[in-house]
């Protein structure tokens, strides 16, 4: 699901750069080191607490939690139920993610588990919702690259145009 949200231009990611370099600095500290009035950068990050930054907790760690365990699910959907599967699938909170998708499955759902019981019993319970047809499972074995943003944040900053239109 697509949230209308304004884009983030080169001074959004700019403040969200300095940002990531210093989490605790305070709107005065970044209005001065990024050359820009305070109530500019208080406004900003105002907008982009309204509809760019996700929440906080998707900075947590699983394994901190107990769920060192990540799998990625791959379920056939019955093509009536995908809403209301995806809204099935949200009430597991071992289900971090959910993505519909094109190709042999309809769903792509990240979970995390604390063994491999554990991803049984969830494998088993998606499998017991309406609409999921079939499964397919792969265990992660380790996070070659975490989620990251911050090459995206210095492109946008600097203007420079993605990939496919570097030239």
């Amino acid at each position: 699901m697509m949230i209308n949200m304004s884009r983030i231009d080169p001074l959004d990611a700019r403040i969200l750069l300095a940002l990531d370099d210093d989490p605790d600095a305070t709107v005065l500290s970044l209005s001065r080191s990024l050359g820009v009035a305070r109530n500019t950068v208080q406004a900003r990050l105002k907008r982009l607490e309204a509809g760019a930054l996700r929440s906080f907790g998707q900075r947590v760690d699983p394994a901190a939690l107990g769920y060192p365990l990540v799998a990625f699910v791959s379920l056939s959907i019955s093509q009536s139920a995908g809403d209301a599967a995806a809204d099935d699938l949200s009430r597991i909170p071992e289900v971090i993610e959910i993505h519909a998708t094109t190709g042999d499955a309809d769903m792509l759902v990240k979970v995390v588990a604390r063994d491999t019981a554990h991803l049984y019993a969830l494998t088993t319970a998606m499998l017991a919702l309406p609409g999921v047809q079939r499964s397919s499972t792969s265990i992660s074995l380790v996070e070659q690259l975490p989620t990251r943003m911050r090459p995206l944040l210095e492109c946008v900053a600097l203007a420079v145009p993605d990939v496919g239109r570097r030239q």
